[in-house]
């Protein structure tokens, strides 16, 4: 696309408009410009209210994914693709899945994330030469973000996408983005101009962040990864981890520090298979059928009364 086509296509989109309300924002006061920063971050959680019926489509299609032996691929440029790469990294220590399950992609590659490559997101080759490299197969949900809609990186790993089956989701805070023309369902929470004209990773870039929470969050509770509001399926890795699953043990089983500390350590760390083996008053080897007999859902296997 050459410069003037550009130009044409940017002035369109509401991310990169000049803000009405944040004009003279080089004229405040510190505490009247993050004043008026925090008065235009307010309207984020209401763009993302407004397309929660979408944001549940979007988790079933997830969870029918993960289902079906499938990955959440997601995939963006600059803050996008940093975003998407950070969501996808916390679900392994955060609910205990195996590394490949949850996979960020961003333009550049590792080093982008520290960073910036920009020129890359300018072709879509890189986009499907990123998704082969990962061998996305039609098993998978690729989330394609962009907040501009517009990122030829992403629309190439989108079209890509589709042709294998892949299930495809655009996310973007611009209405008429046109990575939505090559997906089967769109996000877009349209959160308005910039506090600086074009700055997407402000409004947007907290837009999308809620969003990805969202699905990763809420498609991880369907699959049984929660246990009622407590993160049951956490990877205990670390010290903090240990003292908090440790605490999650004796909250739900009313168990004392020492019991919870052995069943914890019994359980491989494992804090679901922990619970399983106290209250139903079984080996880990055993609590392991139970849950694989309930899908993972310890609701399941507590309400069962022939279990255990």
């Amino acid at each position: 696309m050459n410069n003037s086509n550009l130009i044409n296509c940017l002035s369109s989109l509401v991310s990169e408009e000049p803000n009405p309300a944040t004009l003279d924002i080089d004229q405040l006061s510190t505490f009247e410009l993050v004043t008026k920063i925090n008065q235009q971050d307010e309207l984020v959680s209401l763009a993302i209210k407004r397309i929660l019926p979408s944001l549940a489509e979007a988790v079933d299609l997830i969870v029918e994914g993960f289902q079906n032996g499938g990955r959440l691929i997601y995939q963006g440029a600059g803050t996008s693709g940093r975003l998407g790469v950070l969501d996808a990294v916390e679900c392994v220590p955060t609910f205990s899945v195996d590394e490949g399950m949850v996979v960020g992609v961003m333009a550049g590659g590792e080093a982008a994330m520290f960073k910036a490559k920009e020129g890359i997101e300018d072709q879509e080759s890189e986009g499907v030469a990123d998704l082969k490299r990962i061998n996305l197969t039609e098993k998978d949900v690729l989330v394609g973000i962009a907040a501009s809609g517009r990122t030829p990186y992403v629309k190439g790993g989108l079209k890509y996408a589709n042709q294998i089956g892949a299930t495809t989701i655009a996310l973007s805070c611009n209405a008429n983005a046109e990575i939505a023309k090559f997906a089967k369902l769109s996000l877009l929470p349209i959160v308005g101009p910039e506090v600086l004209a074009g700055s997407t990773r402000l409004k947007s870039g907290t837009a999308q962040k809620m969003a990805l929470n969202i699905l990763s969050t809420a498609s991880m509770i369907r699959i049984g990864k929660s246990y009622k509001n407590l993160m049951v399926d956490l990877r205990a890795t670390n010290e903090k981890l240990v003292a908090r699953g440790t605490r999650m043990i004796m909250q739900v089983t009313g168990v004392e520090l020492s019991v919870a500390e052995e069943a914890l350590a019994l359980a491989d760390n494992q804090v679901k298979l922990a619970l399983v083996m106290i209250l139903k008053e079984v080996t880990a080897e055993e609590a392991k059928v139970l849950l694989s007999d309930a899908d993972g859902f310890l609701a399941k296997v507590l309400s069962n009364p022939n279990s255990g």
